[in-house]
C-alpha cells in the first residue's frame, strides 16, 4: 500500500460511524447476542474496540514514536468485562470519543516515523508501519466479526436461503 497513512484513516475514521449507526438503529437485544456459545456478540466487539482505543493503540503510537518497548494486550484478562451498566448507543459515542482523540495523535505521524521500531512483549521488533496496518486490520476485523454476530438471527430465519448463507453460519463445518 503506497499511502498506509490516509488508507488507514480512512478506515479509522469511518469505524466510529458504522457503529454508531448500528448502536442506534438495532436493538440492544439483537446487538447483545452471541452468534455462538463463547463468541463475541456485536457489543463484545465494540466493548473491545473501546478498550483497545482507550489502552492499546495511542499507547503503541507514543511507545513507538519514544523507541520504547510495549506490552502485549490480552483482552480476556485486561479487557472490560462487562458493559450491561452502558447502552450500545453510550458505547458507541465512548468509542467515537476516544477515536477522535487518537486520530488526532494519527494525524500528527508522518511517513519518516513509519519506520520507527520498538519491541513488542510477544512479537518481537515491530515498525509503526507494521502498527498502522494492524489497527486499520483490527477494526475492520472487528467491525465484520460484529457484523457477522448480527446476521446469525436473520440466517435462522430464512428457511430455503440458508443455503446461501452457509459460508457466514458461525460454528458451521463451512469455517473448519
Amino acid at each position: 500500500m503506497n499511502d498506509i497513512l490516509t488508507e488507514a484513516r480512512t478506515i479509522l475514521q469511518t469505524t466510529p460511524l458504522r457503529w454508531t449507526n448500528l448502536a442506534q438503529s438495532l436493538s440492544g437485544r439483537v446487538l447483545n447476542l452471541p452468534p455462538a456459545p463463547g463468541e463475541w456478540s456485536a457489543i463484545d466487539c465494540l466493548q473491545h474496540l473501546v478498550d483497545t482505543e482507550r489502552e492499546v493503540f495511542p499507547v503503541r503510537i507514543n511507545a513507538l514514536r519514544a523507541g520504547q518497548d510495549f506490552a502485549a494486550f490480552d483482552p480476556d484478562s485486561q479487557g472490560t468485562k462487562s458493559n450491561s451498566h452502558r447502552s450500545p448507543v453510550e458505547l458507541a459515542a465512548e468509542f467515537a470519543a476516544l477515536r477522535a482523540n487518537s486520530l488526532l495523535l494519527f494525524d500528527q505521524l508522518t511517513t519518516a516515523d513509519l519506520t520507527r521500531q520498538a519491541r513488542h512483549q510477544e512479537l518481537g521488533l515491530v515498525t509503526l508501519s507494521e502498527l498502522v496496518h494492524e489497527w486499520a486490520g483490527h477494526d475492520l476485523m472487528h467491525t465484520v466479526q460484529a457484523e457477522r454476530a448480527l446476521m446469525q438471527p436473520f440466517i435462522q430465519g430464512c428457511g430455503p436461503w440458508q443455503s446461501y448463507f452457509r459460508d457466514h453460519v458461525v460454528g458451521s463445518e463451512a469455517e473448519s
